[in-house]
């Protein structure tokens, strides 16, 4: 059966807005009631109906709403900025049995102004980033084809992360793929889509295509960590 999700309502997009106006605990408390409804468990619905799309092409990334959905709370502590709420809701479509962070995924939110759409690798860790980088040196026509296929940054604009500025250690200046090895994250993100998509059917079709459309170079990413056996690129 076809996923489907009719939009989040317009009163959940409406609290989202106001939280930016208003973004202290008394002014929340009051309203949690609307974000549960309106906002939490629509998301809960969207992760569900998501799912269901991905399992045709990022079948090791679907994930429980549970897992999936990200607190509203903010982490304030080591941040000059107190205020204690998100002004948006977002979930992560993870790799199966991997650091959600770590191994390349997929991400969507809905919040006050914007719709984000993203994939990649965001926060890799040492040996995450050597064995993308080994991957990547050694096959880098694969790569560069996944990279800036232009059907791909059509839809999530072009590949982007920060960089060293020089060579990591162990490889070399004179490396054919040493631009692309200096790295240190790899991930589309794409901000520009209208939210007024976000209150109807069409969104879920929309994050769903540009989703599938990542997906190469997600699976590229993970193969490279899982090293899985019988993999080729």
């Amino acid at each position: 059966m076809a996923a489907s999700f009719p939009g989040f309502p317009k009163q959940g997009i409406a609290f989202l807005t106001e939280l930016k106006r208003n973004n202290d605990r008394e002014w929340f408390t009051a309203r949690k009631e609307i974000f549960e409804k309106q906002v939490k468990a629509p998301m809960v619905t969207f992760v569900e109906a998501m799912n269901r799309e991905m399992a045709s092409f990022a079948p090791d990334h679907l994930t429980e709403p549970a897992k999936a959905i990200y607190r509203i709370y903010r982490d304030t502590r080591f941040s000059n900025d107190k205020t204690p709420y998100k002004t948006h809701l977002g979930a992560n479509f993870h790799l199966r049995n991997a650091d959600k962070h770590a191994a390349a995924g997929y991400y969507c939110s809905v919040g006050a102004g914007q719709i984000e759409i993203a994939a990649g690798v965001y926060m890799p860790g040492p040996e995450e980033l050597l064995s993308i980088r080994k991957a990547i040196s050694a096959n880098l026509t694969t790569f560069e084809k996944l990279a800036t296929d232009k059907t791909v940054t059509k839809l999530a604009g072009p590949l982007q992360g920060e960089k060293l500025s020089r060579p990591p250690k162990g490889f070399s200046p004179k490396d054919p793929a040493i631009e692309w090895v200096k790295w240190k994250q790899w991930y589309y993100y794409k901000v520009d889509l209208d939210l007024a998509l976000a209150t109807t059917p069409k969104l879920l079709p929309e994050i769903a295509k540009r989703f599938k459309a990542m997906s190469p170079l997600v699976g590229f990413f993970n193969a490279a960590l899982q090293k899985r056996k019988g993999f080729s690129f």
